[in-house]
């Protein structure tokens, strides 16, 4: 694709921060890339790149823009491990990589089709999710993507964090990200910018940050808003999706399956 030929031609830079984002593809990626972007504020008095979309998104001159914006540069993606270009890997880019329990992503980007003019409606929530489990939507299957990425959660060049663990302790996940990225920021400027950078505070500013699209991308950022949408048996049908791939592994256990998908 020629999006993906600009990317590798791109300059990289050690002080990227990069957010890989598996929530297919909703509230988590725009919560993460906002809150990447406010510790930079916080730091560096740097200001958020003006609307500069995830790196597989077209937008004119994207590529120009992105290559006279100073470091640290923000960039986000969807794509899998193996779409990234190896240059990134070689010169060991920092990666932020965000997962959500596949139950809620389900549902979070079913709504996100039916709110979002540029993708297909789907009549019900019965009519979607068999195309879900089939990996017959954007961005393909939830669990081919988790399966490629956790092969290299134990890279030093990767830090992996939960939707999940941000809604539990975002002051905790903040101080994460931060020390991961080696940017050091203070105990006031982390309470401020995890009042700030709450769900809820984003989803109120969201008309600012994102215009109209902010009603689309931040719904209700709840765990276990599934239980409003699974029968029964699409429930066992996704444990045993979750089994058969991801059972035992470093990602699985992250995921705290268990706990945030089990009636």
């Amino acid at each position: 694709m020629a999006i993906i030929k600009h990317w590798s031609d791109l300059k990289r830079r050690y002080s990227e921060l990069i957010t890989e984002t598996c929530d297919h593809k909703c509230p988590g990626s725009n919560w993460t890339l906002l809150l990447l972007n406010s510790i930079l504020q916080a730091v560096y008095n740097k200001e958020p790149m003006a609307n500069i979309p995830l790196i597989e998104f077209k937008a004119p001159n994207k590529f120009e823009k992105l290559k006279v914006e100073p470091s640290p540069r923000v960039l986000g993606t969807h794509l899998d491990y193996d779409n990234i270009p190896q240059s990134f890997y070689d010169k060991k880019v920092k990666m932020l990589v965000v997962f959500r329990n596949p139950k809620d992503t389900a549902v979070s980007f079913f709504h996100f089709y039916n709110n979002n003019p540029m993708l297909p409606t789907y009549n019900s929530w019965d009519e979607f999710f068999p195309d879900f489990m089939a990996g017959k939507v954007a961005w393909g299957s939830y669990f081919d993507h988790a399966v490629a990425w956790n092969k290299h959660l134990d890279d030093d060049s990767i830090l992996l964090t939960t939707f999940e663990d941000m809604k539990e302790d975002l002051e905790g996940s903040i101080k994460k990200i931060s020390e991961f990225y080696g940017i050091s920021i203070t105990e006031e400027q982390l309470k401020q910018i995890a009042e700030q950078g709450t769900f809820k505070s984003m989803k109120e500013n969201s008309g600012k940050t994102h215009g109209e699209f902010g009603k689309i991308v931040f719904r209700k950022g709840e765990v276990g808003d599934w239980k409003n949408h699974f029968s029964e048996a699409q429930s066992q049908e996704m444990d045993a999706k979750f089994e058969e791939c991801l059972a035992g592994t470093k990602l699985g256990e992250k995921l705290k399956y268990n706990v945030h998908c089990k009636w």
